[in-house]
């Protein structure tokens, strides 16, 4: 018989009137069975984070900072057991599930970190002017209240980690609502949080359905939205509630670019090896992914077929594998979807070097050329392992390139001229650019986000600290300063 897993009310378990299943989108196998919490619950757990508000932003900093370093230790002691946990509802290979497990035990400790030195405080002399004389100013962060973390299924445990960690470091309650498709891991983040003296409800982990949601959203006791997932979600969350405040991670349609000075067999196979890697780890199921190569015309001819070498010996098959490098999108009709894209491209002229197969929820990894400009795949974010190419002449048609696009997350630039790496970050359009490596490189303390349909706000550690604060000032009079 199936245990039906629990989700976190306040801090504590609780179970509802219904379930869903969880299943392995590679061989359809049940990995769980999740309990849904009631209206009346949900409603509970609101309460109860709305009520906390006060106490949880007075809480001592040591004691945040206890939970968050139990919360980074007790992840690594379980590595292996919750990375076969997201293999198996996500379809991710077990090597990134664990390496996705390694991100969340760091998340965890950097958010420890920032909490001892956080809201110390800016000290502003005022008698910088004559009619402040006497006067000091002390400016610190206090929380904007209750946090709604929503998470994708492509990271569950890490974006899950990404929005739970800065909150509690800041002392702001958070109400935590996974992905249907994989909310087993964050239910596991439950149990190690659980275990902390965090005050009652100060968070709980809600396995509410997508239907359900706007409710919640336009509840005026959670101020602050953390979205990650598609930009016609995330957009429509902002639009139903321009009054909050909402950190939207929308995701990208990545570039590499390749120059000219990268031109090396050496470099090229470099090169050749980490889009082909990056381009399918996740299934291609990344915001960071490679989606767009962009090689100048002195090294693409020489680039490509190492390039279609480096996909076509991307392993795919069961994620369970330590070998498999490729295993299944989330679920079939993801693969139908992006099985569609590349076929309408491909009969709209684009030229077809590897993959283009489906196998039930498996796409094989894909390289195409000669994109037609007016296809999905030309525009859209893809978010399956498929790779296009293009010739460019020059730097400045390279960053051309990049910027058309209505996404701007990350992008790479290969190339080892000083001058060029900055006129890089000058130009382009995206919120990351990574020299001399893929537009996937993502450190989980660095700010991260986009430009135009890429979002609004930042993640990072101590970025989504400030996006979850406000600035209050103290004027202290009659000071002898």
């Amino acid at each position: 018989m199936t245990t039906t897993h629990a989700f976190w009310l306040a801090g504590r378990e609780a179970t509802g009137d219904d379930a869903f299943d969880v299943t392995n989108s590679y061989d359809g196998r049940l990995v769980g069975k999740v309990s849904v919490p009631t209206e009346a619950q949900v409603e509970e757990a609101v309460a109860a984070a709305h009520a906390v508000v006060d106490e949880f932003a007075a809480t001592p900093a040591h004691v945040r900072a206890a939970a968050l370093d139990h919360v980074s230790k007790r992840l690594a002691e379980r590595t292996e057991e919750i990375a076969q946990v997201i293999s198996a509802e996500n379809g991710k290979p077990i090597k990134w599930a664990r390496g996705e497990v390694g991100r969340a035990v760091s998340v965890f400790r950097f958010a420890a970190e920032e909490a001892r030195r956080w809201n110390a405080g800016e000290a502003q002399r005022l008698d910088t002017e004559a009619g402040g004389a006497g006067r000091l100013a002390l400016t610190r962060r206090v929380p904007k209240g209750v946090v709604l973390g929503i998470a994708p299924f492509n990271f569950p445990l890490n974006l899950s980690a990404h929005k739970v960690a800065p909150a509690i470091a800041v002392g702001a309650p958070i109400i935590l609502k996974p992905a249907p498709a994989t909310p087993i891991s964050s239910l596991i983040l439950g149990e190690i949080l659980a275990e902390t003296d965090l005050p009652a409800g100060s968070w709980s982990i809600l396995t509410v359905p997508n239907d359900r949601m706007p409710a919640l959203v336009q509840d005026e006791r959670l101020p602050v939205i953390s979205f990650t997932g598609s930009d016609k979600v995330g957009y429509a969350i902002q639009r139903s509630v321009p009054h909050k405040h909402c950190t939207l991670e929308l995701g990208g349609n990545a570039a590499a670019v390749v120059l000219a000075d990268w031109s090396s067999e050496a470099d090229l196979d470099w090169a050749a090896t980490r889009m082909a890697t990056f381009s399918n780890y996740q299934g291609g199921q990344s915001c960071i992914s490679v989606q767009r190569v962009i090689a100048d015309a002195s090294v693409h001819d020489r680039l490509l077929p190492k390039l279609v070498a480096a996909v076509e010996a991307q392993v795919t098959g069961d994620p369970a594998d330590d070998a498999t490098d490729v295993g299944p999108l989330v679920d079939e009709a993801a693969a139908k979807r992006v099985e569609a894209w590349v076929d309408e491209a491909v009969a709209a002229g684009a030229k077809l070097l590897a993959g283009g197969k489906r196998e039930g929820a498996t796409y094989a990894p894909t390289v195409l050329t000669d994109l037609p400009a007016g296809v999905t795949l030309a525009r859209s974010e893809v978010f399956g392992p498929v790779l296009t190419v293009a010739r460019v002449d020059g730097e400045a048609e390279a960053f051309a390139a990049v910027n058309d696009s209505d996404f701007g997350l990350q992008a790479g630039v290969f190339t080892r001229d000083l001058q060029t790496a900055f006129r890089a970050h000058r130009a382009l359009e995206v919120g990351g650019v990574i020299i001399g490596d893929v537009p996937s490189y993502r450190a989980d303390q660095m700010p991260y986000g986009g430009a135009k349909r890429s979002g609004v706000g930042r993640e990072g550690v101590k970025y989504a600290m400030d996006d979850y604060t406000y600035e209050r000032v103290l004027v202290l009079t009659g000071l002898a300063l």
